[in-house]
């Protein structure tokens, strides 16, 4: 599979976009209710994320009663099922928000005009970790191991930029496919000599790698590092023992002590009888985002470019992952945090124990130079200590 086709899959199989007013005259349009268009994979292999996306942005608008500025909000959801061409056809230029893409280039080297992005990107979080290793741990030789495509790379090439830089090594590269159904090949490449592994894993993917890095006997050796997704909630109540102790990043997580994140965190609970995870706040947040933008405009939607302003201008310090604003390339400055896999009250929760604060998708590097480097690709940086 190509770069582009994976990128289109993730950029097609999570987005919700603005469809107000469309083929309806303008005066009628803008007493009408507003249309929003929400494509997720509902079913297929995706499909549990999926449901989070779509549970976390229908809690949000059944709590402002589906009413924004005076008009009426309609969801259209589509199913993707988890299929670029089938989410590509339903999709249309127009203000657009992705609350789960996370490709660097979508909001750095190649932004689209159209785009406002109020999730992540993949290296935004891992930049953070990669720094937090160096100066809080004895971790000084590390593996990695990750899914082999581009998230899995640019989640790595973030992590390794910032650990090099501080003075560690990257050791080791281990790349899995998307489609492996076994670990133990990849594991036992890892060298028992280093410091500590980082994973970068999500879904079936993560449950599976947790369950055979034990096994392997590796968790007892070599301290398991990750991304945000390889433990996170959609997946976290299914793990064991197995996750106890990994310290990963990521800018939300369920255990957040902040009073918008208890109460939201409880909301979504009764509704979808389960945790929630940050498939279901990004998308909670995406839902607030889109409704403060319509705010800003007093309804009038159907002007899209004062919409796209709007949408970049939205800056909040009460979502439940906390304070987020938009950067001039329309991507969030937000917390990142550095969370541990404990057992609390008998279930597992991310814990936080450190918190970034405003971390930009360039993390503390100059945009202008930063966007000068390479894209992190499965050879960039390269692994000159391999």
């Amino acid at each position: 599979m190509s770069r582009r086709t994976i990128a289109l899959f993730a950029l097609a199989a999570f987005l919700l976009a603005l469809v107000a007013g469309l083929g309806t005259p303008t005066a009628r349009a803008q007493s009408g209710p507003i249309k929003i268009g929400f494509l997720s994979p509902l079913t297929g292999a995706a499909s549990a994320l999926g449901k989070d996306m779509l549970n976390g942005t229908e809690l949000y608008l059944d709590e402002i009663g589906r009413t924004v500025a005076g008009r009426k909000i309609e969801l259209i959801v589509e199913d993707t099922e988890g299929n670029t061409q089938t989410a590509l056809t339903k999709a249309q230029k127009m203000p657009t928000t992705y609350p789960v893409m996370s490709s660097d280039d979508l909001t750095q080297r190649k932004p689209a005009k159209w785009v406002v992005r109020t999730g992540w990107n993949s290296s935004q979080s891992t930049h953070a970790l990669g720094d937090w290793v160096i100066k809080n741990t004895r971790y000084r030789k590390i593996a990695t191991v990750a899914a082999d495509y581009a998230f899995g790379w640019e989640s790595v090439g973030g992590f390794q930029r910032t650990f090099e830089e501080g003075g560690g090594q990257i050791i080791q590269k281990v790349w899995v496919p998307l489609n492996t159904n076994d670990f133990a090949p990849f594991l036992s490449q890892v060298k028992r000599d280093s410091d500590a592994v980082f994973a970068v894993f999500f879904g079936k993917l993560a449950l599976q790698f947790m369950k055979e890095y034990e096994n392997s006997g590796l968790k007892g050796r070599v301290p398991l590092l990750s991304n945000g997704t390889t433990v996170d909630e959609s997946v976290l109540p299914q793990m064991g023992d197995e996750a106890l102790g990994t310290i990963s990043t990521l800018h939300y997580s369920a255990a957040l002590e902040n009073p918008t994140n208890q109460r939201f965190a409880k909301a979504f609970e009764t509704k979808a009888g389960k945790i929630p995870s940050y498939y279901a706040e990004t998308c909670y947040t995406n839902a607030r985002w889109i409704a403060e933008a319509i705010k800003a405009v007093s309804g009038k939607v159907e002007d899209r470019e004062a919409l796209l302003a709007a949408l970049r201008k939205v800056e909040l310090k009460d979502f439940p992952r906390g304070p987020v604003k938009i950067d001039a390339f329309g991507n969030p400055v937000q917390n990142v945090y550095i969370r541990k896999v404990e057992r609390v009250g008998g279930k597992l929760q991310n814990t936080v124990f450190f918190t970034y604060p405003n971390v930009s998708q360039f993390w503390k590097y100059n945009p202008e130079e930063y966007l000068k480097s390479p894209l992190y690709t499965r050879d960039y940086p390269p692994c000159k200590a391999c």
